[in-house]
Order: C-alpha cells, then sequence, then structure tokens
C-alpha cells in the first residue's frame, strides 16, 4: 500500500502473509492469529492435541501477552496490519544515492591523479596517500558517537551532517589551488572524511526503515551503489579534467579547480535536496520486524547495551573481520591502483582511471545482481560465501595478468576483480542485519566500515610498502593471503536470519525479549 494513496496494498502486508512453519519458535508473530480468520487462532482447528503440542502451548503461553504488546494496536487485528510502503522512500534513496556519490568522488580524486598533485604540490606519494587514507583514519574514532547520534537523533538529523559536511570540505579544497597549500587540502579532505562517518553507516538504516521486506536488500544494493559510482567517476572524470602538465603549473591549477568547484556546487544543491526530501522514517512501518522495532518505547533503548550485544554475537564478530578484510583491500587495491599501472604501462594515467572506473562499473552490476538474488533466495551466507571465494580467484588472476604487457588483459581482469569484490559491500550489508536483529542496523552497519577502515589502513600502508620497494605483484599477493583468511572466517558464521524470521511470521525467543 502506498501511504499518500491509501487505497494500493502494499506488498509485504501482513495479511498477506502464508503461514509459517513452527520450526524452532516459541510462539506466533503477533497477527498471524487474525491470519486464519475472525474465527480463531491461525490452524487452531487443525492441530490434534498431542502431548507435543500442549507442550509447545504451555511455553508459548506466557509469552504471549508480550508478544500482543509489541505491535501498536494491541490486539486489534486491523491496526496491527498497517504496514504500508511509501512513495517517498524513492526520493529518499535517490538523494542519499547522490550524495553519497559525490563524497566517494572526493575521496578518490586525488589517489588516481598522485603522480600530478604529488608535482603539484611538491610532495611525496605517501603524502598524497594520506589524502585518501584519512578517511579511514577518522572513521574509526568517529563512528561510535555517529551510530549513536543516529541512534539517539535519527536518520534525518543524521543525514544533514553528512551532506552539510561533504559540501563544506569540497569549499574548503577551492581554497587550496596553490602549490604552498597542501595543509589546506589535507584539512578540507579530513572535513570530507568526517562526512563519510554519517553516510557509509546509512545505506541499510535507508533500506529497512523505508522499504518492504521483498525489496530491502535491492535498496541497501542501490544505497551502496551510489558509493561505488562515486568511485567509479572518481576514477574516470578527474584524469580528463586535470591531465599530467609539469611545465605548466598555471594550467594545471585552472584544471584542477574546474573540478573542486564543480564538486563544492554539486554538494551544496544535494545539501538542500536532503533538506527538503529526507524524513525520520514514514508515517506507517513497510514491514513486520519495523513494525516491532517502532513500538518499543525509545527510553528503553540503550545503546551501550546494544554495542555489548553485537559484541557478544559470535557470528557477527567473524562477519566483521571478513567484512574489514574485503572492503580494506579493496580500498587499498582502489588506492593504489594508479601507482600499479603506471609502474608496469607508464604513462598511461587515464588508461589507469579507465581501468579504476571498469572496476567499480562492474561492481556496481554484481551489487544490484547480488541485491536482487538475496531478495529472491534469501541465502545470506552461500552467497556471501561464493562471492568471497570468486573474489579471491579475480585478484590471484588480476595479480598474476598485471605484468603481461597487454591493457586489455588489464581492463578484463579488473571488470572480473570488481564485479565480485566490490559487489560483496551490500552482502555484507545486509547479512549483518539479519544476523543482529533487532539490533540497530546504523551500529552494526557502522562496525562493519569501522573494521573495513582498519584493514584499509594497514593494507594500504603495507601493500603501497610493498608495491614501492618491490612490486605490485608482492602487495597484491600480501591481499591474496588475507582474503584467503576472510574466506575461512566466513565459512563459519553461523546463519541465523531474525529479520527474515520475523518478517515471514517466525517468533524465537531473542525477538520475543525486545
Amino acid at each position: 500500500m502506498v501511504e499518500e494513496s491509501g487505497e494500493e496494498e502494499a506488498e509485504g502486508e501482513s495479511a498477506e502473509m502464508p503461514a509459517a512453519p513452527l520450526q524452532r519458535c516459541n510462539g506466533f508473530l503477533p497477527g498471524k492469529e487474525a491470519a486464519a480468520g475472525p474465527g480463531g487462532r491461525a490452524g487452531g482447528g487443525e492441530q490434534p492435541a498431542t502431548a507435543a503440542t500442549a507442550a509447545t502451548a504451555a511455553t508459548a503461553a506466557p509469552a504471549a501477552p508480550e508478544a500482543e504488546a509489541m505491535l501498536a494496536g494491541g490486539g486489534r487485528p486491523e491496526a496491527r496490519l498497517e504496514t504500508r510502503l511509501s512513495r517517498r522512500r524513492l526520493a529518499v534513496l535517490a538523494v542519499f544515492s547522490c550524495y553519497s556519490l559525490v563524497n566517494a568522488f572526493q575521496w578518490i580524486q586525488y589517489s588516481i591523479l598522485s603522480n600530478v598533485f604529488a608535482g603539484f604540490y611538491g610532495v611525496s606519494f605517501t603524502q598524497i596517500d594520506w589524502l585518501s587514507m584519512v578517511y579511514m583514519v577518522a572513521y574509526v574514532p568517529l563512528i561510535l558517537p555517529a551510530t549513536w547520534l543516529l541512534d539517539a537523533r535519527g536518520l534525518r538529523l543524521t543525514a544533514l551532517l553528512g551532506a552539510g559536511l561533504n559540501a563544506l570540505g569540497a569549499w574548503l579544497k577551492c581554497g587550496s589551488l596553490a602549490p604552498q597549500r597542501y595543509p589546506l587540502t589535507l584539512a578540507a579532505q579530513a572535513v570530507c572524511a568526517v562526512a563519510q562517518v554519517f553516510i557509509l553507516g546509512l545505506p541499510s538504516r535507508i533500506a529497512s526503515v523505508w522499504f518492504g521486506p521483498t525489496e530491502v536488500s535491492t535498496a541497501c544494493a542501490v544505497a551502496v551503489l551510489g558509493n561505488q559510482l562515486g568511485t567509479a567517476i572518481g576514477f574516470l572524470l578527474p584524469p580528463v579534467l586535470v591531465p599530467n602538465t609539469p611545465n605548466d603549473i598555471d594550467l594545471m591549477a585552472h584544471n584542477i579547480s574546474i573540478m573542486f568547484y564543480g564538486t563544492a556546487i554539486v554538494s551544496t544543491l544535494l545539501f538542500f535536496l536532503t533538506g527538503v526530501v529526507f524524513e525520520e522514517k514514514p508515517k506507517y512501518p513497510p514491514s513486520h520486524s519495523q513494525a516491532v522495532l517502532q513500538t518499543k518505547p525509545p527510553e528503553d533503548y540503550s545503546y551501550k547495551q546494544s554495542i555489548i550485544n553485537l559484541f557478544r554475537n559470535i557470528p557477527f564478530i567473524l562477519l566483521l573481520i571478513s567484512y574489514g578484510i574485503m572492503t580494506g583491500a579493496f580500498y587499498s587495491v582502489s588506492t593504489l591502483l594508479n601507482q600499479m599501472i603506471v609502474t608496469h604501462y607508464e604513462g598511461e594515467e587515464v588508461n589507469a582511471g579507465r581501468i579504476g572506473l571498469t572496476l567499480v562499473v562492474a561492481g556496481m552490476v554484481g551489487s544490484i545482481i547480488c541485491g536482487l538474488w538475496l531478495d529472491y533466495t534469501k541465502t545470506y551466507k552461500q552467497t556471501t560465501l561464493i562471492v568471497y571465494i570468486l573474489s579471491f580467484i579475480g585478484l590471484l588472476v588480476f595479480t598474476f595478468t598485471l605484468d603481461l604487457g597487454y591493457l586489455i588483459v588489464v581492463f578484463v581482469t579488473g571488470g572480473v576483480l570488481g564485479f565480485f569484490m566490490t559487489g560483496y559491500l551490500p552482502l555484507g550489508f545486509e547479512f549483518a542485519v539479519e544476523i543482529t536483529y533487532p539490533e540497530s542496523e546504523g551500529t552494526s552497519s557502522g562496525l562493519l566500515n569501522a573494521s573495513a577502515q582498519i584493514f584499509g589502513i594497514v593494507f594500504t600502508l603495507v601493500q603501497g610498502k610493498l608495491t614501492t620497494d618491490y612490486s605490485p605483484r608482492a602487495g597484491n599477493i600480501f591481499l591474496c593471503a588475507w582474503i584467503f583468511v576472510g574466506i575461512i572466517l566466513t565459512a563459519l558464521i553461523k546463519s541465523d536470519l531474525r529479520r527474515h524470521n520475523v518478517n515471514s511470521g517466525i517468533m524465537n525467543l531473542d525477538v520475543k525479549a525486545v
């Protein structure tokens, strides 16, 4: 049902959900009784009165009042079935994806032109690498305050902070258009890095709060897609806008100014659009899992307890490490791609950007396919493990074909690598939300991203050192070894799809405890 219409029924309406089998469940989801009609409990006239069913009923009975209170409207079936989809959800998703795109563009715009900016500012390649790594460094200490703000003050304020700081950082860069102003451009990039803290944790939160159960994984994939598209444009556009003109610094400064001012104008426009479009949540919850969470009094929520619960969740800890390894490896490859390509193909800065574009665009396709696949099959662990293994194979092939002397081979292997490695990102977000429900999506996503930043910093520093001192192959083999460890950790994750169980009509003890 669409919120503004009031006539169309939304997919995910509880009245249309099929009865779920009672596998390891301790009670019915509130509203299941109504699915059988006004005459009584679901299946109430069909179950034989055996000792087993009597025991099950005795176990479920004490939890019935608690479960009944979890959905708005108490015991009225018509209130419990009130789940709708809002048309505004598409606008929210589109605006978020756009300002996330600009933030990712600002992250990679220096690294893909590392030789150009090193010459312009008169600094080393390591100092240029720090313009990328500052994103990772800023994220780690700020993620807990940012996720607290998301939980305590809500989605709209967090979104406005992300878009606003993104625009502020872009305008500060416009003041760094002189060779001696590297400290200012580093400070401006640090502001954009702080903006990223309020951006990266939102995809799964937006998807859960605004989208129904049959589209939530696709929505998360599209939200992540915006960030990936920004990285893709960051690989493609800067080498075109800022060609390497070492003998004409004034022309170089003019070209950089076009890129900086254009980014600032677009990011400012998106900040105002965020203020217009974003709302805290839709009028009606889009799914049963959101209906359950929204009926919990805000004063009962403890951010500290949520963090403790997450760190006691062994499957989440395994995913936290494996997600950090994969995403950190992607950050490292993206940051050092220009150096890897130019080492074997001198003067091919533009093609290095195009290879990065190929890597990310292929990953965008992978993200959408994985999101659609998850919505259709709900095979979170199997899909995550398969994509992890294929990413490992893709990086091996990329590593041992990089120095063959054929750029077309690098384009192909880079595309394959990107399809799986970048396609993994929304899988990790959605898998985390499933195994940690009913904990906050922003908190679980934020911790995943913090892990990715930590691994990204370490991997970039080590791989950069290996690439400089030995060869790109040595750095890539280092990443391959870590990704193999990630495969083992992913295989050990126990798949407990809590959110899916609630939306399917299964209520387990952990969910009832809310």
